[in-house]
């Protein structure tokens, strides 16, 4: 049975790997839908709505303007992930010393146990096992790190690798990552909702205006936003719960066993330690200057604790 468990573990890894191949093309599939979608709204059906005047032009006109800033935010929102780097630890990096108490900060969570080890002529406490190494990079872990086997690194605050952005979700493109999920959420929400009465009238004996191809069209995307809008509904919800306890995917699954989580401050708190304190630059997939400068937890290399549980 433990054969058989290394073996799975080493073709998970190998079957990670393998997704670096991926690319450019689930980005092209993302653009895609997105394609298909435009043409289904803009081009033919609310576009062409915009010459029939009355309370057709106003309902039109609704769509588009709000399809089009929904889409911007999307795109504006997919990108900043993808481009991002999601952190990594800074090269020699070291755990910082408390001058008063004489020992390292408490690095790591208590899912974490075993011997730390010497590297480049600096002794570690072998008996602190709050200090973290990791043996793929050869190097200390900061709190909250990982390593990822698909990006062949140890993240800042990881959170997962995302095939659809095609990087991994970590302390500097988190933020971004669940504004692309929300707007992507409004955007497929609003398009299905627009296009419900042609897919109505698709399966109706009456006459439907329009050339097969264009129906056809009509026709998928409503069934691919339909599908996206429930599917990312429920990556919502969850996120939405990580964030109000100030936790990753990951931790929530190591910790499952730990009733309680140093680094739950409370919901406002929590919710700051993502999107910063700024209310102006919540809903946008960038960060204040007065935020990256007095907030390190956006940095991703040091996270505030409760007092009552830091020793943990």
């Amino acid at each position: 049975m433990h054969r058989s468990g290394v073996l799975m573990a080493w073709n998970v890894f190998k079957f990670c790997t393998a997704l670096r191949g991926l690319g450019s093309v689930m980005i092209l599939l993302v653009l895609g839908v997105v394609g298909v979608t435009y043409y289904a709204v803009v081009i033919t059906n609310y576009g062409p709505s915009l010459q029939n005047g009355g309370l057709d032009v106003v309902i039109a006109l609704a769509v588009l303007i709000l399809f089009h800033g929904l889409l911007a935010m999307l795109l504006w929102s997919y990108f900043s992930v993808v481009f991002t780097d999601p952190g990594g630890v800074p090269p020699n990096w070291r755990p910082v010393i408390d001058e008063e108490r004489g020992e390292n900060v408490p690095l790591a969570s208590s899912e974490f146990s075993g011997q730390t080890m010497l590297q480049s002529s600096v002794l570690v406490d072998s008996s602190n096992s709050r200090i973290r190494y990791c043996r793929k990079c050869n190097q200390m872990k900061p709190p909250r790190c990982h390593h990822c086997s698909v990006c062949g690194r140890c993240i800042l605050k990881m959170d997962h690798h995302c095939v659809w952005v095609v990087n991994c979700v970590g302390a500097l493109n988190y933020k971004y990552f669940l504004l692309f999920l929300f707007y992507t959420f409004l955007e497929t929400t609003l398009v299905s909702i627009s296009l419900l009465p042609n897919f109505i009238a698709f399966f109706s004996d009456n006459e439907i205006p329009g050339t097969a191809g264009t129906l056809a069209t009509t026709f998928l995307a409503f069934v691919l936003n339909l599908a996206f809008a429930l599917s990312v509904l429920g990556f919502l919800i969850m996120h939405i719960s990580l964030v109000s306890g100030n936790t990753t995917t990951i931790e929530a699954y190591e910790k499952k066993t730990s009733p309680k989580w140093r680094y739950d401050l409370g919901g406002r708190k929590n919710f700051e330690q993502v999107f910063g304190t700024d209310k102006a630059y919540w809903f946008i997939p960038t960060y204040s200057e007065e935020d990256l400068r007095r907030m390190p937890a956006l940095q991703g290399l040091e996270y505030p604790c409760k007092p009552d549980l830091d020793a943990q």
